[in-house]
């Protein structure tokens, strides 16, 4: 699948482990996704980043994402708290919000769920192996799913 730059889907990772930034980067570089990633290192900083996005003097270049990778445990705001905000915000809910994170607990991979996550899966512990995982993710997220139209929130109250 091949999209002009600027129908290039957003995809905006939350995790404060700058190795699994550099591999997912590298991973998703390796799939040929059609995407932009960018990058947050923490739940409060992703809070910021989905409120900057929305405020009124949004530039094109500060989109919402259409795709959040999530980790559990980062500083300052975690992965369950930074997703219950958004899962309760109006404009950002529609978001899907993938947990991607080093536990398999039951309780987080429940808790996770209980909270409006649209997928949770453990990090794979090898290169090859994100690569597959996120090939997998992009080509059901990118390929298989209908997202919302970009400008629909411009439209809905």
């Amino acid at each position: 699948m091949t999209l002009p730059s600027s129908h290039r889907l957003l995809v905006l990772m939350a995790d404060d482990d700058a190795d699994d930034q550099m591999f997912a980067q590298d991973a998703f570089a390796e799939s040929g996704l059609p995407h932009n990633l960018d990058f947050v290192n923490d739940g409060e900083a992703l809070i910021d980043r989905l409120n900057s996005c929305l405020a009124p003097t949004q530039s094109s270049h500060n989109r919402l994402p259409d795709l959040i990778l999530l980790d559990l445990n980062m500083p300052r705001k975690d992965g369950r708290e930074a997703l219950r905000e958004i899962k309760a915000h109006p404009k950002l809910r529609h978001i899907p919000v993938v947990v991607l994170t080093t536990s398999s607990a039951d309780g987080d991979i429940y808790g996770s769920y209980d909270i409006g996550a649209n997928s949770y899966i453990t990090k794979p512990v090898t290169f090859d192996g994100l690569v597959e995982v996120l090939n997998t993710l992009g080509n059901y997220w990118f390929s298989v799913v209908q997202l919302p139209r970009e400008g629909y929130l411009n439209h809905a109250g």
